[in-house]
């Protein structure tokens, strides 16, 4: 297929609108956490606030890895960019270090549905990785 022009699928559209929509919410919630916004962190316990605000500079950065990384991915995946499938991988892995941190601190506050939620945004970033790196092996991306 090499030099030709390979016609964008529909479901690269579909995907990639639907992960920025979905990464964009992980940049905003990251964003408002990061900030310490009052209005937006009232719902959440103050000992779950506490926690998140006093956690150890690496873990921010690679938090925000894995959010800004699924942004960015989903933005490169509607652009056509072969780079779109190391962003997701770089996403995928921050937030499997962020949430495996997180799960693995004795010292972690116990929210019901965090662990359900935990999954769910991984098994998302690990198909946006996939995803990306099939269409790559297609030459849908350049």
């Amino acid at each position: 297929m090499s030099g030709s022009i390979v016609k964008t699928p529909w479901h690269l559209w579909v995907v990639g609108g639907l992960g920025v929509l979905w990464n964009a919410f992980g940049c905003f919630d990251f964003t408002m956490t990061a900030t310490n916004n009052a209005a937006y962190l009232e719902p959440y316990p103050q000992e779950l606030r506490d926690y998140w605000l006093n956690m150890p500079a690496w873990t921010w950065v690679i938090w925000a890895i894995g959010v800004f990384g699924g942004l960015l991915g989903s933005i490169a995946l509607l652009l056509r960019r072969k780079f779109a499938y190391p962003l997701f991988a770089a996403s995928f892995l921050g937030a499997l270090v962020s949430m495996g941190r997180s799960y693995l601190d004795k010292e972690a506050p116990a929210v019901e549905g965090m662990a359900f939620m935990s999954l769910v945004i991984l098994a998302i970033a690990l198909l946006q990785a996939l995803y990306a790196r099939w269409l790559s092996r297609r030459e849908v991306l350049r």
